[in-house]
């Protein structure tokens, strides 16, 4: 999130209204909420996570045992298991 000016992104009528409420100060804006990114759209962290999940599976799938992955990814059984699941079940639904 980037700072900004309000006397170069608002208008003289609408900065002058909001002077009565704050001055000097920041303030946030929030989008409005049919325009809000889910989360990790924006930053590409949806992407990154979804493509280790693919390659925890595709490991798994090649024969890797739930311990081993759980050393080279640094996440408890637990969550290997579940990723594993999840993304069978996927693949699943996708070929039927």
């Amino acid at each position: 999130m980037r700072y900004k000016n309000g006397k170069e992104v608002l208008p003289p009528h609408l900065l002058k209204e909001l002077q009565k409420y704050i001055q000097g100060e920041l303030i946030y804006i929030p989008k409005k909420t049919n325009q809000r990114a889910g989360w990790g759209e924006v930053n590409g962290s949806r992407q990154l996570i979804a493509r280790r999940n693919e390659e925890i599976y595709q490991s798994y799938e090649d024969g890797l045992s739930f311990e081993e992955l759980e050393l080279i990814y640094n996440l408890s059984i637990e969550s290997i298991r579940k990723i594993i699941y999840k993304t069978r079940r996927v693949y699943s639904e996708t070929n039927h």
